[in-house]
């Protein structure tokens, strides 16, 4: 761009014998590129200085930058046309002088505009990956956020059937207990699994509870068949369901029910949750019995950032109601399919 301008401007209307004006323009243009590399080199140098220092520095470079392209210009001028040393006149100096400092400012101000662009945009791509790994890291914790009672009201469990000498519901529910177990720890925390996949995980998990409570715990689940495909965060409903039964089931009732469905609404997925239990309390929150809503909470805000509905209440009978809302999602062969 240099190289034509200046044929445009200023070597043509001069008129310039060919022999001097291509050979001379070539020159000026070779070394004005190779000032400007090591202008970039000082510029990276004089960047770790302090801010006073930094803009006098850059302008010192600069200035001497100029003075050295413009006599780079002038001595090769003359000794294409065969003359060793002519002085420059003053308006030469001037106008020489001022098109070598513009040239120079321009590509400074265009080098350090680039430069300030591409820092920001390092800058916001640095930020975003801190940001996507804070978040996986918080989805990673609140999927794997398993509340130990489980786990030892279980093994108690167990314990006291084998105690009892009853081999037969001992072993069965350490091996649901065991399927429960290597589904959480080995199923990707950040994958989503289908609607039919989630009701399996929940009815193992109701099982475990089963050989607690017998015929005290009763849980019916049911979804249409245009949703069972669809995919949902993984053990979304466990925490719910842990936090259901841990403080919704009454030692007075002879039967606990819990009750799960799935369907469609336009285009969500709509998920509720049933209980006949004791209902939540005034603020369930603050309580240890709203570990298991704010877990739920937590990852449909961050899976679905504004577009998911997360709601609970008492019902006005008896019991307590969950419903959640998240956007549909088909499987990628699925889509893929459909397209």
């Amino acid at each position: 761009m240099y190289a034509v301008l200046t044929e445009l401007m200023i070597k043509i209307p001069s008129q310039e014998p060919w022999s001097v004006n291509l050979p001379h323009l070539l020159l000026d243009t070779c070394f004005g590129f190779a000032l400007t590399l090591l202008l970039r080199s000082c510029y990276k140098r004089l960047s770790q200085q302090p801010a006073r220092r930094k803009i006098g520095s850059h302008l010192a470079v600069l200035l001497l930058g100029c003075l050295v392209w413009t006599q780079w210009k002038w001595l090769t001028l003359q000794w294409l046309y065969g003359q060793v040393w002519q002085p420059m006149t003053w308006f030469d100096v001037g106008t020489w002088h001022s098109a070598s400092l513009t040239i120079l400012l321009t590509w400074t101000a265009l080098y350090f505009a680039y430069k300030a662009t591409f820092e920001t945009m390092e800058q916001r791509q640095k930020a975003a990956e801190a940001l996507d790994l804070a978040k996986e890291a918080q989805l990673k914790m609140l999927r794997y956020q398993l509340n130990p009672h489980f786990m030892f009201n279980s093994i108690n469990a167990i314990c006291t059937l084998i105690l009892r000498q009853d081999n037969q519901h001992a072993v069965s529910m350490l091996e649901k207990l065991c399927d429960l177990l290597r589904y959480s720890l080995y199923t990707d925390p950040l994958a989503k699994v289908t609607v039919a996949e989630e009701i399996d995980i929940l009815q193992t998990y109701f099982a475990v509870e089963q050989c607690r409570f017998r015929d005290k715990l009763a849980l019916t689940v049911s979804a249409d068949d245009d949703v069972r495909h669809l995919l949902m965060p993984s053990l979304l409903l466990q925490p719910l369901a842990e936090n259901a039964l841990k403080h919704g089931m009454q030692q007075s009732q002879s039967q606990y029910a819990v009750s799960v469905s799935f369907s469609r609404q336009q285009d969500y997925l709509l998920i509720s949750m049933l209980d006949n239990g004791s209902g939540f309390s005034a603020q369930p929150a603050a309580t240890s019995s709203g570990i298991g809503l704010q877990n739920c909470a937590a990852r449909l805000a961050l899976i679905y950032p504004g577009h998911s509905l997360f709601q609970y209440g008492n019902r006005p009978q008896q019991g307590a109601w969950i419903q959640i809302r998240i956007p549909l999602e088909l499987p990628a062969t699925a889509s893929t399919e459909a397209q």
